[in-house]
């Protein structure tokens, strides 16, 4: 091994995420001059500090192994060792390129994701404070926004003439605030100046809007991803127009206003545009932000948003925004206190939380010690926000479930183990939560009406005033109250066949509020039971399919009149859709598609339109499809992709990454598609790809030519690997019939070891030690009489016997003749019920799942959702089915 072989190997070994920073310090060094550990010696922000980031960032590793002279301009001192603003932004942008807005921004875009990866890396090493980091983090947005304003201004003054009125652009959120994530959303408000005619066929309202839209286009789409824009927060939502005039603004809030509009306005600051119509628009309204006598009305609708703020996530998530004590309700605390108190003490119009925090303390509103923990809970809170977001420039905040991750995120933040690091955060949101709490009202009137099928039903009762009183939302006209009444005993109806009706009653709240026209959707569901039913079930059984639907609401509609909802789609069918995205090279396009489909299956599934082995069918065919779009897309035709696991077998369900192996020699192909199949987006991703079972694993070439495979499986391969193939299914590429021949000598071959049962049992137990959770009750997959034991003893008997075919179920058909039909009829019938059991589960979270939930309430709320009258009922189902797998396993493996 080379001196550099070997340094990479200690580096990658002694990092938190050894596989991803080899890989990536492998591709550096293949691209360098020399010899990298010589270069990254002199390192400016340090050596480790690097690894440490290779290690977090999947994205950062990326882009460097994409484009290694990136590394070459973080090693410069004067790029990694300083903060910028925005003339040093702006300079390094303007030199950057002769021809920013071609090719859809390209360069802006090059330049924003080249920004995101020093300003990654200067946090992770500890030389940027967290003001620093979302202070650049702010100004790279305005930076981009300012810069296509620009180019749109001057496009549409070229095109459709001078408006005489001015357009100004206003951050909301954290952008106002100068707080920006290393994921957030951008929230804005566009406002022009006058009413008006720009020429007689066109007014000033027209061409602001054409401005706005044209802004708005010019962000979505495009590689590499610019901002997500967020214009949710202006006047009447998404069903008002994007630009409203100066005396519009004043009209809506004058008379529509609601509390929420003026909590969100408190951050509201100006980010390109007029200097002159931004401080005239805050001069207008200062009064409606900052009452200079707030009413006990005004703060029992404080109370209201806090409601809104608890039914925002499941209870049981570790969501560090949005969870009891996390960021939301320390930026609540301040906000409350600058609403009340605002107008008196100037000094508390800040728009920055830890700005307004300073103030709150020098004005002695809350007790020192009180602001101290608000101050340390929101910098902790943030810093681990950031750690979740930099891994992928991803919108999450919630710690992950999966133990590994969990670990790499507590000992990436310094802390010797999870236990340790979820100790520190339980601590700290109890000390916030005692705060919140104290000030804020909590709304504790008394329910209005008995619920006894919520778990809350106190707060069942609020949630369902807040629906008709719209109270954190925009006005609601007497007419909508009187349909909701009409509305609200159908409701309750279904909400009573649910499995989880409190989740449920907070889904239906979140998609109403994102619908906006409440009282068209409010008749639409009183005069059309079947919609209802239709809705409520979804949201029932899919937490993916809830924010979909509350993601695009049109989706409801659009899904529902179309005759595709009572059929399934062929993979033909889904291709011939794909194929116009395919031609103009549209990956966000393909995300919504898969989106879209996955979401009409779900309902087709929970309106028992689609059994169990179809349901695994649509799916697939959803994945294969898009998969082989995205293949045309990135290039990657000439490769052989063969679908290995689940996705080889057919069997797909919700939520299931992608097992897939490549022949050929074109390497840069072949990651070329996993980019653009997992690259995030504000669509997710086209699909999660996991190539682990090729050859040598993780640490084997990604690609490889078919006499490589030939010969490893020949000469080298472990039995695991060999079982694999049974399921190995080409899907695309020149060498798929001689793969298929490869594979299935192989395995054949294997199959004939005198001692293949014992070495195949033997595995078996290896995976439920590795894998399983330590309760072998709960272990439904890797558990004694489990899927992964049915699936083994399939596989066997597949190997011993030469049946050819990739799908267990199908296969276990095949093998009657081999063992007995009742065997076969036990065997089919109880494996189907473990993979509905799992299927359900996951289509629950969109998470993989192995485990049972420890909780009876939880248990509960599973049975229903596969249909069982009660918990008991359905315990004994799991438990007759894992026996019966077992006593068959045991009969030809040990007999």
């Amino acid at each position: 091994m080379s001196s550099q072989a070997l340094w990479i190997t200690t580096k990658a070994k002694d990092s938190l995420n050894p596989a991803q920073v080899e890989t990536t310090l492998n591709a550096l060094a293949a691209a360098w001059d020399g010899p990298l550990s010589e270069f990254l010696r002199d390192f400016p922000l340090g050596e480790e500090a690097l690894i440490h980031l290779l290690a977090v960032s999947q994205i950062c590793a990326e882009r460097l192994q994409r484009d290694p002279a990136l590394l070459r301009w973080l090693a410069r001192s004067e790029i990694s060792m300083s903060d910028r603003g925005p003339r040093r932004m702006r300079a390094e942008l303007q030199s950057s390129s002769e021809s920013i807005p071609a090719e859809n921004f390209l360069a802006l875009r090059l330049w924003k994701a080249r920004e995101m990866t020093r300003i990654a890396l200067r946090e992770i090493a500890d030389a940027s404070s967290l003001e620093d980091t979302t202070a650049e983090l702010s100004c790279l947005a305005g930076v981009c926004l300012e810069t296509v304003y620009d180019e749109c201004d001057t496009r549409l003054r070229s095109r459709l003439g001078e408006p005489h009125t001015e357009f100004t652009v206003f951050g909301l959120g954290k952008l106002g605030g100068r707080e920006l994530n290393h994921s957030s959303d951008v929230d804005l408000m566009f406002v022009y100046g006058e009413e008006g005619q720009v020429s007689s066929r066109l007014s000033n309202h027209e061409w602001h809007n054409q401005l706005a839209e044209q802004i708005v286009k010019s962000f979505s789409g495009g590689e590499p991803a610019l901002f997500r824009l967020d214009l949710r927060l202006r006047p009447e939502g998404s069903a008002g127009p994007l630009a409203r005039s100066l005396e519009s603004m004043e009209n809506y809030y004058a008379g529509f206003g609601e509390t929420w509009e003026r909590l969100a306005l408190i951050k509201a600051r100006r980010v390109c545009g007029s200097n002159e119509l931004a401080y005239e628009f805050l001069r207008q309204h200062q009064p409606f932000i900052f009452p200079k006598n707030p009413t006990p009305e005004l703060l029992d609708e404080i109370a209201a948003i806090k409601r809104r703020i608890e039914r925002e996530i499941p209870a049981d998530e570790l969501d560090v925004k949005l969870g009891a004590g996390g960021i939301r309700e320390i930026e609540f605390v301040v906000q409350t206190l600058q609403f009340i108190h605002g107008a008196q003490q100037a000094f508390l119009q800040e728009q920055g939380t830890l700005k307004a925090l300073r103030a709150i303390a020098q004005l002695e509103l809350l007790p020192t010690s009180e602001v101290r923990v608000l101050d340390e809970s929101y910098r902790f809170l943030r810093r681990i926000e950031h750690r979740l977001q930099i891994e992928a420039e991803r919108q999450t905040h919630s710690i992950p479930d999966d133990p590994v991750k969990r670990e790499r995120l507590a000992r990436s933040l310094g802390f010797d183990s999870a236990d340790a690091f979820l100790a520190e955060v339980k601590a700290g949101n109890e000390r916030v939560q005692e705060i919140f709490d104290r000030l804020v009202a909590s709304g504790t009137a008394a329910p209005a009406v008995n619920l006894d099928i919520f778990a809350d039903p106190a707060r069942a009762t609020r949630t369902l005033n807040d629906l008709a009183q719209g109270s954190v939302s925009f006005h609601v006209a007497p007419r909508t109250r009187q349909i909701f009444r009409t509305l609200r005993p159908l409701l309750l109806e279904e909400l009573a066949a649910c499995a989880d009706p409190d989740a449920t009653l907070i889904a239906i709240v979140r998609f109403v509020e994102a619908f906006g026209l409440r009282s068209l959707l409010f008749e639409l569901l009183a005069t059309n039971p079947k919609l209802l039913e239709l809705l409520v079930q979804t949201f029932d059984a899919s937490f993916f399919a809830t924010n979909v639907l509350v993601r695009h609401p049109h989706l409801l509609e659009e899904i529902t009149r179309s005759a595709t909802l009572n059929r399934s789609l062929s993979l033909s069918e889904h291709a011939s859709a794909l194929d116009p995205f395919v031609e103009r090279g549209d990956l966000d396009a393909i995300r919504v598609y898969r989106q879209t489909q996955l979401l009409r299956t779900t309902m087709r599934d929970v309106l028992g339109l689609s059994v169990l082995p179809d349901l695994w069918q649509e799916i697939t065919d959803i994945g294969e499809a898009c998969l082989l779009a995205a293949t045309a897309i990135a290039g990657a035709n000439n490769l052989t992709i063969v679908a290995m696991g689940k996705f080889g077998g057919r069997e797909l369900t919700y939520a299931s990454d992608l097992d897939l192996m490549f022949v050929g020699d074109d390497f840069r192909a072949a990651q070329n598609l996993i980019t653009a199949l997992s690259i995030p987006s504000p669509e997710g991703v086209i699909a999660t790809v996991d190539a682990r079972l090729r050859p040598e694993g993780e640490k084997g070439p990604l690609v490889s030519s078919i006499e490589a495979f030939e010969a490893y499986y020949r000469d080298r391969a472990q039995l695991w690997e060999i079982q694999a193939l049974t399921r190995a299914r080409p899907v695309t590429g020149p060498d798929q019939e001689s793969f298929r021949a490869i594979a299935h000598a192989a395995w054949s071959i294997a199959g004939r070891d005198p001692n293949l049962f014992e070495k195949i049992d033997a595995m078996l137990h290896r995976v439920r030690a590795e894998r399983g959770s330590g309760n072998d009750t709960l272990d439904f997959k890797t558990g004694v009489g489990g899927i992964i034991e049915a699936e083994f003893l399939v596989q066997a008997l597949q190997m011993r016997n030469d049946v050819r075919e990739t799908s267990v179920q199908l296969a276990i058909v095949k093998l009657a003749g081999i063992i007995s039909s009742e065997d076969v009829n036990r065997l089919e019938r109880h494996y189907e019920f473990l993979r509905r059991l799992e299927t359900v589960l996951r289509r629950r979270r969109n998470t993989s799942a192995s485990s049972l939930p420890a909780d009876p309430a939880e248990q509960r709320k599973l049975a229903i959702g596969m249909e069982f009258k009660d918990r008991q009922t359905w315990q004994e189902q799991c438990e007759r089915a894992r026996a019966d797998i077992h006593r068959i396993y045991d009969k030809y493996f040990h007999s």
